[in-house]
């Protein structure tokens, strides 16, 4: 199992981070192996939004569905995947002041297949390099 939580400040106030990570439809934007997602819902998350992912990741494309199983408005939510890989994770944002804040991105995923079981290391340094890059992708959306 591979589980990583990664955070970084970001100089925005905490409801321009959540109004953009909380969107699923804006992934695309700041986290980079994501080619395509379909939120239903569209907007906002809230319990029961599902999603439809298609990322590309270590070489290879994945198709994921998902759906969100927890959220406190304005701060977290929590999501769990469907179909393809099994992961589960969350997304917070906490306010450091008006104009600054914390994100913090949470994912366990546990692979499947021998072959990702065997690369389970170099996996997790992957997908922490990958997480902390979004993240600085994110600050920068975010201030531009």
């Amino acid at each position: 199992m591979i589980e990583l939580q990664e955070d970084g400040e970001i100089a925005c106030p905490a409801a321009l981070v959540w109004a953009i990570v909380a969107d699923y439809g804006q992934d695309p934007r700041w986290r980079k192996g994501v080619k395509t997602m379909a939120p239903r819902p569209e907007g906002i998350v809230q319990v029961g939004t599902t999603t439809a992912e298609v990322m590309r990741f270590a070489g290879r494309t994945y198709r994921n569905g998902g759906e969100v199983i927890q959220v406190e408005p304005g701060r977290s939510f929590a999501w769990r995947t469907t179909s393809g890989i099994d992961a589960e994770g969350g997304r917070l944002v906490e306010p450091l002041g008006e104009e600054r804040c914390r994100f913090t991105f949470h994912v366990r995923v546990t692979p499947r297949v021998t072959s990702e079981k065997l690369l389970e290391p170099a996996l997790r340094w992957l997908l922490r390099r990958s997480i902390r890059a979004d993240i600085r992708r994110l600050a920068g959306l975010c201030a531009s």
